[in-house]
């Protein structure tokens, strides 16, 4: 059974001379995200109810910005549902915590430990809450 010889090949067999092309370098890659706030890497836990309910569930933040969140979840949630999140964090010897209305905006099966990741946007938060947000955020960007 004979086998099909690439163009290529062909030239080659033929004695033509073939130029082989040269790769030019990549100085850099730029990625340009069009969010109103920037994204910074997170891993906080929070504590998480549905808005009807008094039962509480852990969870932990994969990144954060000024306009909302990116949670890994035990349990996948609808587009659109309302949680009540609470952010835990410390400076130091001294733990803090955020209170926040979100909305789920999307979300999506993670796989390796169960979890669901979930995209939220803050509903309501309060200005002193909010402040504690920038000053942790800004701590970060540092």
């Amino acid at each position: 059974m004979a086998m099909d010889m690439s163009s290529r090949e062909q030239d080659e067999k033929k004695g033509m001379k073939i130029e082989k092309r040269r790769i030019k370098p990549h100085i850099g890659i730029a990625k340009f995200e069009k969010r109103r706030h920037p994204r910074f890497l997170l891993h906080l836990p929070i504590e998480y109810d549905r808005v009807n309910s008094d039962l509480y569930f852990p969870g932990y933040t994969s990144n954060a910005s000024k306009s909302g969140l990116m949670v890994n979840l035990p349990e996948q949630m609808d587009i659109g549902q309302y949680l009540k999140i609470t952010l835990f964090f410390s400076f130091g010897s001294d733990l803090d915590s955020i209170k926040m209305l979100s909305q789920v905006v999307w979300t999506d099966h993670v796989g390796e430990d169960g979890s669901y990741r979930s995209g939220v946007r803050f509903v309501d938060i309060s200005s002193a809450d909010m402040n504690r947000l920038e000053t942790l955020l800004n701590k970060l960007s540092l």
